[in-house]
């Protein structure tokens, strides 16, 4: 599988580029949105990748980050959504507009990518709802540049020293720092982030991430 692909641009099309990787050239197919991203013919760049294979078939697919990536792997497995669908629907919306969408069952949104009817994005929202906050909380790790190295740092919170028995309290607030990331992932500032995942905990003490989440970004979502 190839994962990842750094090199030097030989040409750009409408659809796909040619990343020179030491003399062996790779034909890599983007959305319209990342072609638009993508530096000059000459200059270097960087795509994680997508394999697709079929019999007659082996098709390259590039992501400037790994939510988009993600994105496009879960959307293929949706029925009726082949590499074309995945593809318009990212380039409609992008990484974070597919994740807002599904998280707030938007489906409405969804239907806006060429080719993609109304049942086809209900579909999409109701098989890949539950995963939107995993792939938000992807971006936490996600690198600054295309060549930055991804560091997998997972921090381990201290152990208490007090009450140690408060289950409901520990999900609780861990379920809130992972709203809190996906919410900043998204592009929403600390202050109202943090002001939405509050009130929207107070109103579900119990509440898990994916609801957290999505009554959070409904409280966000802007009148009408």
């Amino acid at each position: 599988m190839i994962g990842r692909i750094a090199g030097r641009i030989e040409y750009k099309t409408m659809d796909h580029v040619l990343i020179d990787v030491r003399g062996v050239g790779y034909v890599v197919y983007c959305t319209d949105r990342v072609m638009a991203s993508l530096p000059g013919v000459g200059e270097a760049t960087a795509l994680y990748t997508d394999l697709l294979v079929r019999e007659d078939l082996l098709q390259l697919f590039g992501f400037p980050t790994l939510v988009e990536k993600e994105w496009f792997r879960l959307l293929m497995g949706v029925q009726g959504i082949g590499a074309k669908a995945s593809l318009a629907i990212l380039g409609a919306l992008g990484a974070d507009g597919v994740s807002r969408a599904i998280a707030l069952e938007d489906w409405n949104s969804i239907k806006v990518a060429k080719g993609v009817g109304p049942k086809t994005a209900q579909r999409v929202v109701i098989e890949l709802k539950d995963k939107a906050p995993t792939v938000m909380a992807m971006g936490q790790s996600e690198p600054t540049t295309a060549d930055d190295v991804i560091d997998d740092v997972i921090e381990t919170p201290s152990k208490p020293t007090r009450k140690p028995k408060a289950p409901a309290k520990k999900t609780n607030a861990s379920a809130q720092s992972e709203a809190l990331s996906a919410l900043g992932n998204l592009g929403y500032g600390p202050s109202e982030a943090a002001a939405a995942v509050a009130q929207a905990a107070g109103e579900a003490p119990e509440a898990e991430t994916p609801a957290l989440i999505r009554a959070a970004l409904k409280l966000l979502a802007p009148a009408g």
